[in-house]
């Protein structure tokens, strides 16, 4: 078994991990909240290093991220924990859940990206940072073969384990919930602060780009929409931004956000942000990406396929304007 990175022994085996802010405090034999970590005699040990949920190809703007190498594919591996307990969680089957897992290693990550031409591996779908240990060995190893890892992720994590695992990161999507601690401590079982010191943090060191998932009736007004493009606007205006469509899953049974509620949350982000997207749903114009300065299609998409892509070297093919992001 790995042991786990980040933790303290306390008196009567009990320990405490300092992995993210949740600082579970574990007897022995028990597990944190995350599922991923044991109390074994007093010392804490990853259970999940290894243990993979799935392992396939997606398109990169999948996951999603349209500024980094786009019309591309990427190797997806999940995880089977998360340490945020969403009501909404989309995909609670295996963040919340057990799940059934096989086991890989961090050179069967790098052998099957060369076996099928891969630029970089995703960690997805549940939440990688509580793979830590794992995606500390398989980045390590991929960029040794120089082989890009991505992470598409909650962001929730302490100062000291994200500015270990950073150098070893080329691009991130991160969720980004809401801008209320009150909805992050009711709602997802969290705090806010920590993951907006986290999304300032890796802007500085990786390729980022934010998700916000709209549920009515909890962040979906005009006031929390604005808080949070006024967040990103201070970072980079150049930021993407994926404003996403909820669904009814796991506890909860709101109705979907409506169609006019996204439409507007995105004329909000256009006034600050130079690029806003829509997830989840199929509108006129919510995928292709624009040149802010002469605005022109730079990339057309459809669904999660990307064409006719008009960027060369970061720079519009028509106006020479800088675009944000890794273009091939």
């Amino acid at each position: 078994m790995t042991k786990a990175l980040f933790y303290e022994s306390l008196p009567a085996e009990k320990v405490k991990c300092n992995l993210c802010p949740n600082y579970c405090l574990i007897l022995p034999g028990d597990y944190g909240l995350c599922r991923g970590k044991q109390n074994i005699e007093g010392i804490l040990y990853a259970v999940n290093y290894g243990k993979a949920v799935t392992v396939c190809v997606d398109p990169i703007e999948k996951k999603p991220l349209y500024h980094y190498h786009p019309g591309s594919n990427i190797i997806s591996v999940g995880n089977n924990t998360c340490n945020l307990q969403c009501d909404f969680c989309q995909n609670y089957h295996i963040s919340q859940q057990e799940a059934r897992t096989v086991d890989i290693s961090p050179e069967m990550l790098v052998q099957l990206s060369k076996k099928h031409s891969m630029r970089a591996v995703a960690f997805t779908y549940a939440e990688p940072l509580t793979w830590y240990e794992f995606i500390c060995d398989a980045a390590s190893r991929l960029q040794e073969h120089n082989i890009n890892s991505v992470l598409v992720s909650n962001g929730y994590i302490n100062r000291e384990p994200l500015l270990n695992l950073l150098p070893y990161i080329d691009a991130m999507n991160i969720d980004l919930k809401a801008m209320s601690n009150s909805f992050y401590h009711n709602i997802a079982g969290g705090e806010l602060t920590p993951i907006l010191d986290v999304i300032k943090r890796a802007y500085k060191q990786c390729h980022v780009e934010i998700t916000n998932l709209l549920i009515p009736g909890e962040n979906d007004d005009i006031a929390s929409i604005r808080s949070l493009i006024d967040f990103i606007a201070e970072i980079d205006v150049n930021i993407p931004l994926h404003f996403s469509r909820y669904y009814p899953q796991n506890r909860r049974e709101t109705p979907p956000t409506s169609t006019k509620t996204l439409e507007i949350a995105r004329k909000e982000a256009m006034e600050k942000l130079n690029y806003v997207y829509l997830g989840n749903i199929v509108t006129k114009d919510e995928a292709n990406t624009y040149c802010p300065n002469c605005g022109i299609i730079l990339i057309e998409r459809h669904g999660f396929r990307a064409s006719s892509c008009q960027v060369r070297q970061e720079q519009c093919s028509n106006c020479n304007y800088h675009i944000y992001g890794k273009f091939d």
